[in-house]
């Protein structure tokens, strides 16, 4: 309704957001922060970094022990402690430079052993947040530097090979691991977007789909008003320029003139229905074909026009409805027009076809004895009929005559 104000748009996953990445929420709702801030982490986020954090200490308590074993200098193995230290630390900053963090781990863990579980939670945190040519490049550059670690500060209980084998299958296995976390939010995301396509689409078609039918409703109206309205016109012309006419005639014209406007409003009534329930009720009256074609002949030669009809169609009732409709709708705007711009000249309707061949539909009327005055928005009807024929597969064409008539002439599908 007008007075009511619009409905705030919903956030994407108000009741779940916290079991979301801060990164996920970011691109479902980039707004959300305000301008120039950045997401906060969500619970989830502060649960992953707590355990990336806690795993980072516990590799590194574990890689402390083996300090004792290689016989290093105190204050090296002190630097090494205070490095890795250092480097645990350093995890909670892992999502704001992931790229940054996981260079600088390259470096940190060729001399501290103890940061080696920073630098997986490094390498994880860049699968996850950055594409795998930044991954390849950094893992790319760690494994020789590992192997030269190892080299000069080698396992005291596990070979050398197997070393290196084991760092290569733990490192592919986090990168592994990141790249499909790092899926499951593009999937997550892709899926978001497919969705609001769909309902865009959804949205564009509803739109399509009421502009055609305003359209539709649009051409109906112009095609049987404007016929009734010249009906009055005609008559109610007559009843001005003849007030000595007899009387059987003048109440002639008035019962034409009162049964038209009694049709206009019945069809503008059911046009208003149409557009307020969506759809035709079952009550409301059928749609002239064919068929009507007769009825449509008389009712303009009851308001004084000279009309021929020429039926030649082979079987009337086996035309489509559609088909049917169309080709009536034409034959009344070409009697229509002919009314307006060439009144008192004999129209000429001729209807031929047959099943496989289609349905020509001519409608001439000679050149008018005198100039008649200019109709606002003329040609209108001639443009929906056009449009109206080629959606049914046919074709419509307009145009005046060599002997100064004007011609209406259209082919439509039969078979």
């Amino acid at each position: 309704m007008s007075g009511e104000t619009p409905s705030p748009e919903p956030q994407p996953f108000p009741a779940q957001r916290w079991l979301l990445p801060s990164a996920v929420v970011k691109e479902l709702d980039p707004d959300g922060a305000g301008p120039g801030r950045r997401h906060r982490r969500t619970a989830r986020d502060w649960l992953v970094d707590f355990s990336c954090f806690l795993a980072a200490v516990c590799v590194g308590l574990l890689s402390a022990d083996t300090i004792d074993q290689e016989n290093i200098p105190g204050a090296w193995a002190a630097v090494d402690q205070l490095l890795g230290a250092l480097a645990c630390a350093a995890v909670w900053l892992r999502r704001r430079w992931p790229l940054g963090f996981a260079v600088a781990m390259l470096l940190v863990n060729f001399v501290s052993v103890t940061a080696s579980g920073a630098g997986l939670v490094a390498t994880f945190t860049l699968a996850v947040h950055r594409p795998f040519r930044y991954v390849a490049w950094v893992s790319g550059a760690a494994l020789p530097l590992a192997a030269v670690f190892y080299w000069l500060r080698p396992d005291p209980d596990v070979p050398y090979p197997w070393v290196l084998f084991l760092a290569l299958m733990l490192n592919a296995a986090v990168v592994g691991w990141g790249m499909f976390v790092r899926s499951k939010r593009q999937l997550m995301l892709s899926l978001r977007d497919r969705a609001r396509r769909a309902e865009t689409e959804a949205q564009l078609r509803a739109e399509q789909a009421q502009r055609l039918a305003r359209e539709a409703i649009a051409r109906e109206m112009h095609d049987v008003l404007a016929h009734r309205l010249t009906l009055l016109s005609v008559h109610a012309g007559a009843l001005e320029f003849r007030p000595d006419a007899p009387q059987e005639e003048i109440a002639r014209a008035a019962g034409v003139i009162r049964e038209s406007a009694h049709e206009a409003l019945q069809d503008l009534r059911e046009i208003i229905g149409v557009l307020r329930a969506g759809e035709r009720d079952d009550s409301s009256r059928p749609q002239p074909t064919l068929g009507g074609l007769e009825s449509l002949v008389a009712e303009s030669r009851g308001a004084g026009m000279k009309v021929t009809l020429a039926n030649r169609v082979t079987d009337p009732a086996a035309v489509p409805a559609s088909v049917g409709r169309t080709a009536y709708r034409i034959a009344q705007e070409g009697l229509t027009n002919a009314r307006k711009h060439a009144p008192g000249a004999e129209v000429t309707v001729t209807v031929t076809g047959a099943f496989g061949d289609g349905l020509d539909i001519r409608v001439r009327n000679p050149a008018p004895e005198h100039d008649a005055a200019p109709v606002p928005g003329s040609g209108q009807g001639l443009i929906g009929l056009t449009e109206r024929a080629t959606l049914t597969g046919g074709r419509l064409e307009h145009g005046p005559t060599p002997d100064g008539g004007f011609e209406v002439r259209a082919w439509l599908p039969w078979g």
